[in-house]
């Protein structure tokens, strides 16, 4: 049990087989989850999910999953709308950046709460927009499925994107019911990857890491043939981040339904931002 908290609260860890509160409460809010997101994220960092409770009744949770000793990131951060402006949500934080430490901290908040967070130490670096397109279409040479690919090499070209190195994370992330993770070869080398998955409205892309707009593109193209018909969500970095981000979806007709902010409490990871077209997830980075 963690103590700091309003009178009649508890915070503690979640269990494995209660992560999936998250999805639930992340739909609630219209983030429109992952269908089989929780156990891949429970992988990255078991002791990183809280929920606190009132009377034994889940009233807020949080996600702070330490990476490594260096790099955690924040997410999931939701008190229940019968239960806002009671400091719940303020107990649940401090358990979760107490598990976190001394590490960097990464977390995508919505526009509206950047000063919050910036009061709590964190720091506005670029933005996150999600688009909705439309799957469907035909794949393009050069991308196969990534399972033929090394799985140790698609860890190591998964970590040149990321701050930290998350080979069980990936290993779920890749292999969740109904998801589709691809591969683009050049001369047999990887030169990017991606992951399509089944979420409560269509479907989700994250990540979607690349050498260049080319191979970016064959890869979306490669996710979007995966899943005809259904309405797909990325969340793609801003042109600060990666100026051919936003071109390579716009040739997709998308609609944007709304934007966060990347902000992060210590020093900001070095990343080769430039190859990122797609986040994993706003909830886990």
């Amino acid at each position: 049990m963690l103590t700091d908290v309003p009178a009649g609260v508890t915070v503690r860890r979640m269990a494995r087989g209660e992560v999936g509160l998250i999805r639930d409460w992340a739909n609630r809010e219209g983030w429109n989850p992952g269908l089989h997101d929780a156990d891949a994220f429970f992988s990255a960092d078991p002791d990183g999910f809280f929920v606190g409770e009132l009377d034994g009744e889940p009233v807020a949770c949080i996600s702070c999953v330490a990476y490594d000793d260096r790099f955690g990131f924040l997410g999931i951060y939701i008190v229940h709308a019968d239960h806002r402006g009671r400091g719940f949500g303020l107990a649940v934080w401090r358990a979760g950046m107490a598990h976190l430490g001394g590490r960097t901290v990464g977390l995508d908040g919505v526009v509206e709460q950047q000063e919050n967070y910036r009061r709590s130490g964190f720091h506005y670096a670029y933005s996150h927009v999600r688009y909705r397109v439309a799957g469907g279409g035909e794949a393009v040479p050069g991308v196969v499925a990534a399972s033929h690919v090394p799985f140790s090499e698609l860890a190591a070209y998964d970590r040149a994107h990321f701050p930290a190195p998350r080979p069980a994370f990936l290993q779920r992330w890749v292999a969740l019911p109904g998801a589709h993770a691809l591969a683009c070869l050049r001369g047999g080398n990887l030169a990017g990857y991606g992951v399509v998955r089944p979420a409560v409205e269509g479907a989700k892309i994250g990540p979607l890491f690349a050498d260049d707009p080319d191979a970016a593109d064959a890869l979306l193209r490669g996710l979007l043939a995966t899943v005809p018909g259904q309405p797909v969500a990325i969340d793609v970095p801003d042109a600060t981040a990666n100026p051919h981000a936003a071109a390579l979806v716009e040739r997709h007709a998308p609609t944007e339904l709304f934007r966060t902010a990347r902000m992060y409490a210590g020093a900001p990871p070095a990343l080769r931002l430039e190859g990122v077209y797609g986040a994993t997830s706003l909830e886990l980075g």
